[in-house]
């Protein structure tokens, strides 16, 4: 009797836990130490599904577990391919997705890159700019010494770009984000604070708030949020709770390294089809793309985590995306990501 009723336990038990590892949200623990670390990797979860399934396939031959093994294996395929299908539904699609548009319309193309402290180095990042033909470059970790060389080598190119960086402190690298805006876009100035923490920044890392000065363009918000550590687990519910107020805008551009994918972002859409984060939908969601991991460089990107996004408010379309992998040994943990976006019909 005891040990049926021990075997049950255990089996409601890992029930429960892949449960909530599956759609953490649906318990309110989608921003919870450990859980949102274990949320953030979907595929790899699915890996160990197959392994765990093999490995208990293996035991069977042990006749006495052979009903327990049995819901065991059970368990481990439901979790699999309930995470397939979620993965799935947001797209593996690690090149270019194309949207329809109006020949003719303009576009701007966003392009967004944690540069783990300028480790690429300014021409490497230049290079990329210029390839892509990037009217906005996001970058985190990066400091302003290092936004101008950029934006010299690409006025060398053919590209100029206005420099804007928000700097905590001049002990981290980290601490700093640089924002670069063609000229083609009007004059921009920083408008939220340099200070840590709300109401005018996040809290640890530094998020530009770039907007126009004549009111016409959109706001463009250079993000980085601080990563979900078990010291900052606070600060990086602040944070995006932050970043969800500063897409409320008719028309804002976020990109950069949100330290979030799409599940740690539920309950702080505000509204409007599609949207994720404040007003903002997701442009790699939007292009079938959401389920490509943006970091680590260290393992393939179908195996990673998407924590770096581009969100924009419904005004923009996504014309193309692209999670560029070909960088991964250039010396950042992230890979860059671009996308072209139109005016909305």
């Amino acid at each position: 009797m005891f040990p049926r009723l021990l075997r049950a336990l255990l089996l409601v038990g890992a029930a429960a836990f892949l449960l909530v590892c599956t759609w953490p949200q649906a318990f309110g623990l989608h921003n919870s130490w450990v859980v949102a670390h274990l949320v953030s990797f979907r595929a790899i979860a699915v890996i160990g599904a197959v392994v765990g399934l093999v490995l208990l396939g293996l035991l069977r031959f042990l006749r006495p577990l052979r009903p327990t093994l049995g819901m065991a294996m059970v368990l481990l395929a439901l979790f699999g391919v309930a995470n397939v299908g979620i993965l799935a539904s947001r797209g593996f699609n690690a090149g270019t997705a194309q949207v329809s548009t109006e020949a003719g319309v303009s576009s701007i193309t966003v392009l967004s890159w944690n540069t783990l402290g300028d480790v690429p180095g300014a021409a490497v990042i230049a290079d990329l700019a210029v390839a892509q033909n990037a009217d906005v470059v996001t970058l985190p970790e990066t400091t302003e010494e290092t936004g101008i060389l950029i934006a010299e080598g690409m006025r060398e190119a053919g590209r100029p770009m206005w420099v804007h960086t928000l700097a905590f402190d001049r002990v981290s690298k980290a601490r700093s984000t640089t924002v670069l805006i063609s000229p083609d876009l009007g004059d921009y100035v920083v408008s939220n604070a340099a200070g840590s923490g709300p109401p005018g920044n996040t809290n640890v890392l530094p998020t530009v708030v770039a907007e126009p000065t004549d009111g016409s363009g959109p706001t463009i918000v250079a993000v980085h949020a601080v990563s979900p550590i078990q010291y900052e687990m606070s600060n990086w519910r602040s944070d995006l709770d932050w970043l969800a107020t500063q897409c409320q805008g008719d028309s804002v551009i976020m990109a950069g390294d949100f330290n979030a994918t799409l599940d740690h972002m539920a309950d702080r859409a505000g509204g409007g089809t599609g949207a994720v984060l404040g007003n903002c939908v997701d442009a790699a969601l939007s292009a079938g793309a959401a389920s490509v991991g943006t970091w680590p460089t260290s393992i393939p990107a179908l195996l990673g985590s998407p924590i770096d996004h581009v969100m924009v408010t419904p005004n923009w379309q996504v014309a193309t995306l692209r999670v560029i992998e070909t960088l991964d040994d250039a010396g950042s943990d992230h890979r860059p990501i671009v996308t072209t976006l139109t005016p909305a019909p």
